[in-house]
């Protein structure tokens, strides 16, 4: 991984750690789909015993989109409460005025715990983009992760343009790459910024990206167990090792990452794991196919089998298998 310590700091800025920063999904029950709190802190807790670095809460994974305001202040609350871990929050308008609103609302519950926030880019256009950054870090004074997903927002960006914007907003404490193909984005973003930048997009790409000069992954997945362990081998021992562990996973990672059904199969997971009690998601989010549970038990046994091998030797899930395929 490259290390941009001494010239942030010689600009001031701030990067967000190295590592796994595991994107939440927000519970809901079933039959109401309200918000599961108690499923929530169990997942928060889940995260912070397995080693991750930090928590991205209310991010397009989290359904944010389909939560109340006063949903997602609980949903802070109850990550907060559930963990020690700094949280960076997803923000969900691409105006900035309401924009401002989120931020403000985030550090108003977490305070000191709130890392940064996530916004996504909002326009083509780099001044666009600075000059939103610019009011929300004015308005609030938090850092900033700059999120590209054309996926969700619908706004494509030039890296050229992406990079101009990190140059111009020394409060920008990292870039999260999602727009494929991500590895030639992260090898161009670590070129020209001096800030951390993660992949995501539930760690398809993620040895890719490593070798591209990422910083970790930021992003949800069924078994983030195996996220940890491929970025720890990968500062520990290298390439090799990073391959190894997350090797027996990926065919998962590939069944989770369907379009439209992504959250539905990854709700499933953590449901049939025994981290979430309920898998229901919120419209327009489709339910989870049915005709897709026997290769879904498949897969989860192949993962269930690597992770109590990595249990039984010396990987980061040691102290976290508390829960299992039920």
């Amino acid at each position: 991984m490259k290390n941009f310590d001494t010239s942030a700091a010689a600009h001031g800025r701030r990067l967000l750690a190295d590592g796994v920063w595991g994107v939440v999904a927000t519970p809901f029950h079933d039959s109401s789909l309200d918000v599961d709190a108690v499923s929530l802190a169990r997942l928060a807790g889940q995260y912070e015993a397995i080693g991750a670095t930090g928590l991205t809460v209310l991010g397009v994974f989290g359904e944010a989109a389909s939560l109340t305001a006063a949903e997602r202040e609980n949903v802070l609350e109850v990550v907060a409460d559930s963990c020690a871990l700094p949280l960076v929050v997803g923000i969900t308008a691409l105006a900035t005025r309401p924009a401002i609103e989120e931020a403000r609302a985030a550090h108003h519950v977490l305070g000191d715990r709130l890392a940064a926030v996530m916004i996504q880019v909002n326009s083509a256009d780099p001044d666009i983009v600075t000059s939103h950054l610019q009011a929300i870090h004015r308005a609030t004074g938090t850092d900033i992760v700059l999120q590209d997903y054309p996926v969700a927002s619908g706004v494509s960006i030039g890296i050229g343009n992406l990079a101009r914007v990190v140059r111009n907003c020394t409060f920008v404490s990292a870039v999260k790459a999602e727009a494929p193909p991500t590895p030639t984005a992260i090898a161009q973003l670590t070129e020209a910024v001096d800030v951390a930048v993660f992949g995501g997009l539930g760690g398809q790409g993620l040895l890719d990206e490593l070798l591209a000069g990422s910083a970790g992954a930021m992003t949800g997945f069924s078994y983030p167990e195996a996220l940890v362990d491929c970025v720890r081998a990968w500062r520990s021992e290298g390439e090799t090792a990073a391959r190894a562990a997350l090797q027996p996973y990926l065919p998962l990672v590939n069944f989770e990452q369907q379009p439209r059904i992504a959250l539905a199969i990854r709700k499933e997971c953590l449901k049939s794991r025994g981290l979430i009690e309920d898998s229901g998601v919120r419209a327009p989010a489709p339910a989870f196919p049915q005709e897709l549970r026997g290769m879904l038990e498949v897969h989860m046994r192949h993962a269930e089998r690597a992770l109590a091998q990595t249990s039984a030797g010396t990987g980061t899930a040691d102290s976290a298998r508390t829960v299992g395929v039920r």
